[in-house]
């Protein structure tokens, strides 16, 4: 009877060794977000604090990314005082209430591979202290033992308690409609 349980312990514990911890490198890897609006579209950037990803064998188990939501920048817009007043509006209560909420966070829960070098990541997604499941597509590269991984995550903000202009709570906005969907366009590299 002991051999047997040494022998359930020893094989519930293969999975975990094959198991390695990736860590973000946060200075090389980006977040693009890109915003709609019937009257056209904003752009700008927001950077990760931290991050990992668990890897088994060829596939991936696990992770966690935080993004520092007060790090929001407006790219396309090039007049300094119009650039400050868009960037200070997503930062309100209004959108993204940073200063309430000045963290996000993506914890994966799953991945499979798809096709080549795609994957298939689920997980679930933390803004404004909602959270949500949430599933997107990832191709991944390896150069010099790194992996790289890039791809988009389409985001309905209406989840997550950002109304600001939203035709999901408010009717006849006409052309102050902003869409709810946004994207985060990521490009992260693990050391």
């Amino acid at each position: 009877m002991k051999t047997t349980a040494f022998i359930l312990i020893a094989l519930m514990a293969l999975p975990a060794a094959n198991a390695q911890t990736l860590n973000l490198d946060v200075q090389n890897s980006t977040i693009q977000w890109t915003g709609r609006k019937v009257a056209g579209s904003h752009y700008g950037n927001i950077s990760f604090e931290s991050g990992s990803l668990i890897q088994r064998d060829n596939s991936y188990s696990g992770g966690e990314f935080v993004v520092d939501m007060q790090s929001l920048t407006v790219e396309d817009i090039k007049d300094a005082r119009t650039n400050a007043q868009l960037a200070g509006h997503l930062r309100s209560d209004d959108f993204f209430g940073v200063d309430t909420y000045p963290k996000s966070r993506l914890v994966i829960r799953s991945a499979k591979q798809t096709t080549g070098n795609n994957f298939e990541f689920s997980g679930n997604l933390t803004i404004k202290d909602q959270t949500h499941p949430i599933t997107f597509q990832a191709e991944r590269a390896i150069s010099g033992g790194a992996a790289r991984f890039t791809g988009t995550i389409i985001v309905d903000r209406s989840k997550f308690n950002v109304r600001y202009g939203s035709g999901s709570f408010f009717s006849n906005l006409g052309d102050n409609l902003i869409y709810d969907n946004f994207d985060l366009k990521f490009d992260v590299t693990f050391k």
